[in-house]
Formats: C-alpha cells, sequence, structure tokens
C-alpha cells in the first residue's frame, strides 16, 4: 500500500496522482487534505510518514506548493529517506541508489502528467544496493548519532 498526502497547495495534484493510482489498481491511504482550506504540511508528513515507518505502507508520495516544506517535514521521520524530485531521472535515481521510500512533489512546479511519470517509475523502481548500501548505512547513522567519519 501507499502512503499519500498533501497540504493545500499539493491538493490537486494529490488528487491527479490518487486518479492514477485508482486507474492502476494500486491500493493507497489518503491521509488528506482534503480540500484547498490551508493546512500545515508537516502535520500531514508525519501522518504519512509514519505510516511508512510503522509498515503500514510500503512508500509514500507526499505533495505541497513546491514539494521542498513537506520533504524537509518528513525527513525528521527517524526511517524515511524522502527525495522532493522535478525530473523522471531523478525520481528513478533517487530509487535505484538512495533506497528513498518517499518521494515529494511540488503542486506549483510540476504539472499532472510529469508528477504521474515520476509516481510510476518510483514505485516500479527497486533499489539497486551495492556500493549504495553502504551509502544509504552512512545516512542511517548519521540519523541514529552514530556516524563515524
Amino acid at each position: 500500500m501507499i502512503a499519500i498526502g498533501a497540504d493545500h497547495g499539493g491538493f490537486l495534484l494529490k488528487e491527479e496522482i490518487k486518479k492514477h493510482l485508482d486507474e492502476k489498481g494500486i491500493e493507497y491511504k489518503d491521509f488528506g487534505t482534503y480540500s484547498t482550506d490551508s493546512v500545515d504540511y508537516a502535520k500531514i508528513a508525519y501522518k504519512v510518514c509514519k505510516s511508512v515507518t510503522n509498515g503500514e505502507s510500503e512508500k509514500a508520495i507526499l505533495c505541497c506548493g513546491t514539494g521542498i516544506g513537506i520533504s524537509m517535514a518528513a525527513n525528521k521521520v527517524k526511517g524515511i529517506r524522502a527525495a522532493c524530485c522535478s525530473d523522471w531521472f531523478s525520481a528513478k535515481y533517487t530509487r535505484l541508489h538512495n533506497d528513498a521510500n518517499a518521494l515529494c512533489l511540488g503542486g506549483r512546479v510540476v504539472g499532472a502528467g510529469l508528477a504521474i511519470e515520476m509516481v510510476d517509475v518510483f514505485l516500479s523502481t527497486e533499489f539497486e544496493g551495492g556500493r549504495h548500501q553502504r551509502r544509504v548505512d552512512q545516512i542511517t547513522a548519521i540519523e541514529n548519532g552514530t556516524f563515524e567519519e
């Protein structure tokens, strides 16, 4: 299952992504927001990311106006590797090389067509592992306060 959420700036993009996930038969849980009324992105990011870290969801898709604020909040949740992407290549390689588990998109930055292409490649790309695992482990060590230079 995919956890999905947005603030008011990403609401319309989230709705387009949900339509696409429905068409593809991909199960998701929508953590809000449910309108364009103003809401704080950190609250949405936290709920969506906790769904990933507690094992309820496999990956997360988050949207705000730029994708930046919600990605910053998401990355504060232990165990989340969120990537704010605005192109297909980044969405693919953040899975291949960084094992990102949250894709963050800007509703005021990317259109629905590109966003859907990024969602598809993000959800279908597996982590490559190998030399990249060492780097992901280093990110985890930084997060845990155990990183040694």
